[in-house]
């Protein structure tokens, strides 16, 4: 079984924490929701198995291959979580207890939690609450 400081060492090094915002303006494509928080990790092909480690440690999410064509990269698979009820219930408070340790990835774990809030709060149904929740989401990595 994972230990907490190995997943939040192993998220500080590979993991990410962000929004998907559709503002209305800017989004060169459709996406199927105006805002979608998610928590990922994406790892090489013979690494997956600590991924399922992962869903199993959260007991949330799912682990799915990832294609990579680029020249001199490896297929992947990636852990997502995505579903709000579990970031709120289960992601944020792991790593409000077990916080990462980078900068960068605090500051990001930090307006997720902002925007996960404002989400909580229907700030995102509003013109005016997206068009925030997208100018914040611009300041993370």
């Amino acid at each position: 079984m994972l230990k907490a400081e190995y997943i939040t060492g192993l998220i500080d090094g590979e993991g990410s924490f962000t929004v998907y915002i559709n503002n209305g303006e800017n989004t060169p494509r459709i996406r199927r929701a105006r805002i979608e928080p998610k928590f990922y990790i994406k790892l090489v092909e013979e690494d997956k198995n600590i991924l399922y480690q992962l869903k199993k440690y959260f007991g949330c999410g799912h682990v799915y291959f990832q294609r990579d064509k680029r020249q001199n990269h490896k297929n992947c698979y990636r852990y997502e979580v995505t579903k709000r009820e579990d970031l709120q219930k289960i992601i944020i408070p792991f790593f409000k207890a077990n916080p990462v340790k980078f900068n960068t990835k605090q500051r990001d774990f930090k307006i997720f939690c902002k925007i996960m809030i404002a989400i909580n709060n229907n700030e995102h149904l509003t013109s005016s609450g997206l068009a925030k929740l997208y100018q914040l989401k611009q300041k993370m990595h």
